[in-house]
């Protein structure tokens, strides 16, 4: 296919304009730079996957990124299912990443029942499991990244952000213990979001010890509207001959989702004019190869792409969505590498007179099973662990169900919170963010501690109780429907919908704000939610500063413990139409 694809390139370049042909050229390079999940398929009944056939690659140009992203502390192996819900509107609609399951695999011609199925999908997750394990963990990232520096010795290590976050010790240690974990890895630069829920003194702290670029084209000054200087917006490389400019790109909704009050010096935003701004910055300093490291999330990528000209590539992040294949929007390839430290995206490019004119790509999958750790930073996990261990590892409770958060409705880990809260809150309804982060747990796999605050583990998670009429319920549910089906994506600020406990409610995604949410319904009654009447509600992560409540991960912790064995039944209550 290689072979073909060049010859092709070759000939085709007789006849094509210079914009033509980078057009061509990335089009062929997806042919033979794709997957290569194809041969995985065949070796799948046996189960003989190896390290080699995962690391396999064929150099390719003189340009190499490699990607991570969206690790949200997990510094061990994990089980991680893959949405089942994601639904796609306006021009989104049936368009990746909002495609899942056997769809997902048609379009990639993945054979079900193949390492890609168990990797990229949700089908059969539970058995799938019981064959290929677990999957990440940061001692098999090392090993991957070590593998690409060996064929690459200059290849760019770039981190897209919600790193020093979502585990028992990066809360105890204030994300020290992924700051340590990741300096071994040795990035180049990252971009951030939840990290600033460390509070802006901890992130200046982390930031000024950083041996690696912290950068934030859209991270401003707050009192003055003027870039942070803590964040500078770019940082330029000389990598493979060429130039390469790497412009950061944080979260740009921060304040609205997550606490402004913990981070009141800045200001955020999309800042599309100051970010065409750099671009033509880098390329005035002499950029042949513009990258954008961003954590906008995949719809606001691609609007993004068509709207600022010049960028060659985008890594992007906050979605949470793995594609085995980029993503092409006029002359912008977009590359999206899952969460969890369950992948490790390559890109190999070709630039050539100041121009990327080609590109190869692979998203490794990171099988815990197969890839072997890297000592070192095995080791170096082990010590962030060991003071910790005994509450780490502290049995709760034993779980009969697949408990999975990931997808735009239910995810049976939030409706166990949501019965938490209700049981030890004294609610008649409780509420749970839409947060993507966290591991999944398979049938019959003992719950610890640690599995606990994998999914809840923030600060500022304090569960609360409070009243609200039926009206505020009917809100905050129409507030968020439309923060994620939105048309336009850059008023998409992430997150998929908030979880609800005790009631029933029927959406219709493509109706305008006020109108997507009918039919509420008080579950332990029967009885429609009344408009004017009020009803006690649980919920966490509340925004607002002086939350009271028992944290949330102790609530939980009470629920399993006096639950003993948990068993989630199939959540029938949410009834979604328009689609």
């Amino acid at each position: 296919m290689q072979k073909i694809a060049c010859v092709c390139l070759m000939e085709k370049n007789k006849m094509l304009s210079r914009r033509d042909f980078l057009q061509v050229s990335m089009a062929a390079s997806a042919l033979y730079g794709a997957s290569g999940f194809g041969k995985w398929a065949k070796l799948a009944a046996q189960q003989k996957l190896n390290q080699n056939q995962l690391l396999e690659f064929e150099n390719f140009g003189n340009v190499s990124l490699i990607h991570v992203t969206d690790i949200h502390a997990q510094l061990k192996p994990i089980y991680f299912r893959e949405p089942e819900v994601n639904l796609g509107v306006g021009d989104a609609l049936g368009q990746v990443p909002h495609i899942t399951g056997s769809d997902f695999r048609k379009l990639y011609g993945i054979d079900d029942g193949s390492p890609a199925h168990y990797a990229l999908t949700h089908d059969d997750f539970v058995a799938m499991a019981d064959g290929y394990g677990r999957v990440g963990g940061l001692d098999r990232v090392a090993t991957v990244i070590n593998s690409i520096r060996a064929d690459r010795p200059d290849a760019l290590l770039l981190d897209g952000g919600d790193t020093w976050h979502g585990s028992y010790t990066c809360y105890h240690t204030q994300g020290q213990d992924m700051v340590n974990v990741m300096n071994a890895l040795k990035p180049d630069a990252m971009t951030f979001h939840w990290e600033f829920t460390l509070g802006s003194d901890r992130v200046s702290e982390i930031i000024e010890s950083l041996p690696f670029a912290a950068l934030g084209q859209n991270i401003f000054d707050a009192e003055w509207d003027e870039p942070a200087e803590l964040f500078p917006p770019y940082k330029m490389f000389e990598r493979g001959g060429s130039k390469i400019a790497v412009i950061g790109q944080a979260f740009p909704y921060m304040p609205i989702a997550n606490p402004g009050w913990m981070f009141p010096e800045y200001s955020f935003g999309i800042r599309d004019s100051n970010m065409q701004n750099m671009v033509n910055e880098v390329r005035s300093l002499g950029a042949e190869l513009v990258v954008l490291l961003s954590h906008n999330g995949f719809d606001v990528d691609k609007k993004m792409a068509g709207r600022i000209s010049g960028i060659d590539v985008i890594l992007s992040g906050h979605t949470h969505d793995a594609l085995p294949e980029p993503v092409l929007i006029g002359k912008t390839i977009i590359i999206a590498s899952g969460s969890n430290g369950k992948f490790v995206s390559r890109v190999d490019l070709d630039v050539q007179n100041g121009r990327m004119m080609g590109y190869k790509h692979k998203l490794i999958p990171i099988f815990s099973d197969v890839i072997s750790p890297d000592k070192a930073v095995a080791n170096l996990i082990n010590k962030q662990r060991a003071p910790y261990i005994n509450q780490l590892n502290e049995v709760i409770g034993k779980s009969e169900s697949l408990l999975y958060r990931r997808g735009n409705f239910n995810g049976t880990w939030d409706d166990l919170i949501c019965e938490a809260l209700i049981e030890e809150r004294e609610a008649d309804i409780s509420m749970s963010p839409g947060v993507r982060w966290g591991p999944s747990i398979v049938p019959g796999q003992e719950i610890t501690r640690e599995d606990i605050w994998n999914v809840t583990s923030m600060t500022y998670g304090k569960a609360y109780r409070t009243e609200f009429t039926g009206e505020f319920i009917h809100i905050i549910l129409e507030d968020v429907a439309d923060n994620l089906f939105n048309a336009d994506p850059y008023y998409q600020q992430g997150g998929d919908m908030v979880r609800i406990g005790g009631m029933s409610y029927k959406i219709d995604i493509n109706k305008s704000q006020g109108s997507r949410i009918t039919d509420m319904t008080l579950l332990k009654t029967g009885e429609r939610i009344d408009p004017s009447k009020t009803y006690i509600v649980s919920g966490w992560a509340s925004v607002n500063e002086n939350t009271e409540g028992p944290q949330i991960w102790d609530v939980v912790e009470n629920y399993i413990r006096r639950k003993g064995t948990i068993s989630i039944d199939p959540n029938s209550n949410v009834k979604v139409v328009g689609i």
